[in-house]
């Protein structure tokens, strides 16, 4: 699907930042809300009931947890379109479709069914972001970083459920074509304190008017950035 001229070519007013658990969306969205003057949006994570049970038994608690999110989501999302999305650039950390790709990783067939069900119904009265920035990393930086957050029911992440998340979320992204895409690999990029790094990003975002982009940086405070993962044609 190609990008309308009007998408491709305006300044992004809605931002979304979007990867798999622990690459720093939360970091960058408030960076880039802070950059732009803007207004950041944050998902709904710890107050769902049933997350901690669900890294404890995926098998049984994964549906009651997935349908909190869809739902949190959707009514956040619906709060976002009634408040002028577009009087000041809005950077949000999750983008609607994200949902969908945890819940096929976890539900069952007939609970999967039932799900999109539900999201499709939802899923087209949330508002489409002008860019979406695709954040990478290597599976030990993700691990890494998740441990140091210190949130209780991540102390013994699934590094098997992590991997099967990012190719997840790589065979979603390589058929994405619903807006701009920007794809960072921050496996070796600061984005909490390295002001270069930062502009060095801002400057990515600010270039992009369609289609999508793989933005690999060569130098960081780390030395040279490996140029893995990218986008990549899904296996099977």
């Amino acid at each position: 699907m190609c990008q309308t001229p009007s998408r491709m070519n305006k300044r992004p007013q809605y931002i979304v930042v979007e990867g798999p658990i622990g690459v720093g969306k939360t970091t960058l969205t408030r960076a880039l809300a802070k950059r732009f003057s803007g207004r950041s949006v944050f998902e709904i994570v710890e107050e769902n009931p049933f997350l901690a049970d669900f890294y404890t038994d995926r098998d049984k608690y994964a549906f009651q947890t997935q349908l909190f999110f869809l739902l949190s989501r959707f009514k956040q999302q619906e709060r976002l379109a009634q408040q002028e999305l577009f009087a000041k650039i809005t950077v949000s950390d999750y983008l609607f479709a994200k949902d969908r790709i945890f819940a096929s990783l976890t539900l069952s067939g007939a609970e999967i069914a039932l799900y999109d069900r539900v999201y499709e119904a939802l899923g087209t009265r949330v508002p489409k972001p002008d860019l979406v920035i695709y954040l990478q990393a290597r599976q030990d930086v993700l691990l890494d970083r998740i441990r140091a957050r210190g949130r209780p029911f991540e102390r013994n992440f699934d590094a098997g459920y992590l991997r099967a998340l990012c190719e997840a979320y790589n065979e979603f992204f390589f058929r994405y074509d619903d807006t701009p895409l920007l794809v960072v690999n921050t496996s070796d990029i600061d984005l909490r304190d390295a002001r270069e790094d930062m502009d060095a990003l801002v400057r990515e975002i600010q270039a992009l008017r369609g289609g999508t982009k793989h933005y690999v940086p060569q130098i960081s405070r780390k030395g040279t950035a490996m140029p893995e993962p990218v986008l990549s044609e899904p296996k099977g």
